[in-house]
C-alpha cells in the first residue's frame, strides 16, 4: 500500500451492550419490516414486532445470561446481528440433542445484505456454540424464505420438523432446521475473538 494510503477498516464485530439497545432495536424492525411487514394485516405485524423488537425487549436479551448477542458496527452505526440462546427453546420432541442452542435472529440492514456480515455472524455464531459445548444448534426458518432456506444449507443445517410461527393472530408455516456439532468442532480459539479473525 502506497504513502498517503490507509486501510479501510473492517465492521467491527463485538457483543452487544446495555447502551446498543436502541440502536439494535431500531435495526431489527427496519430489517424485518423489509423482508415481511408486506406478508401481514398491518395490526398483526405491530403485535410481532412490539412482543419481539421492543426496545424492552432488546434490553432483556442483551441483559440474560442465558443469551449472547452479536453486533457487527462500522463507524458508529450497528449494520447487523445475531442473538443466540444458549438452552434452546425449540427442541422438544423433534431432537435427541443433549446440549442444543438456539440461534434466535441473524439480521443485516436491508442495504447491506449481500456483504459478507451473514457469513461472519454465523461464523460467530459456530465459535460460540463449540464454546458453550453445544451439541446441535437449532433455528426456525419461514418455509417460503428460499434465500435464508439456502444460507442456512451452506452451513450443514437441515430440516427435522414442520412447525407454526405467530405473528399476531397469523399463523405461518414454519421449518425448524438444525445442524449437529462434530467432535472437531470443540477444538480450541473460539468465542468472539476467533470469529474477529474471519
Amino acid at each position: 500500500m502506497g504513502r498517503g494510503m490507509t486501510a479501510t477498516p473492517q465492521p467491527q464485530l463485538r457483543l452487544a451492550a446495555p447502551e446498543d439497545t436502541a440502536a439494535l432495536a431500531d435495526l431489527a424492525r427496519r430489517a424485518v419490516s423489509a423482508k415481511f411487514q408486506h406478508l401481514y394485516k398491518p395490526e398483526d405485524f405491530a403485535t410481532f414486532m412490539e412482543a419481539a423488537h421492543s426496545d424492552a425487549k432488546v434490553a432483556k436479551e442483551i441483559a440474560d445470561p442465558g443469551m449472547s448477542v452479536a453486533v457487527i458496527e462500522e463507524d458508529g452505526a450497528l449494520i447487523a446481528f445475531c442473538k443466540l440462546v444458549l438452552q434452546s427453546t425449540l427442541s422438544a420432541g423433534y431432537s435427541d440433542a443433549l446440549r442444543p442452542l438456539e440461534l434466535k435472529q441473524l439480521y443485516t440492514d436491508p442495504e447491506r445484505i449481500g456483504g459478507g456480515l451473514g457469513k461472519r455472524l454465523m461464523d460467530w455464531a459456530l465459535a460460540e456454540a463449540a464454546q458453550h459445548g453445544a451439541d446441535e444448534i437449532q433455528l426456525t426458518v419461514y418455509s417460503e424464505n428460499v434465500e435464508a432456506q439456502r444460507f442456512y444449507h451452506r452451513y450443514g443445517f437441515a430440516k427435522i420438523a414442520d412447525i407454526e410461527f405467530w405473528v399476531g393472530n397469523h399463523c405461518d408455516p414454519e421449518f425448524l432446521y438444525a445442524r449437529p456439532m462434530a467432535p472437531k468442532d470443540h477444538g480450541e480459539g473460539h468465542g468472539l475473538a476467533a470469529a474477529e479473525q474471519v
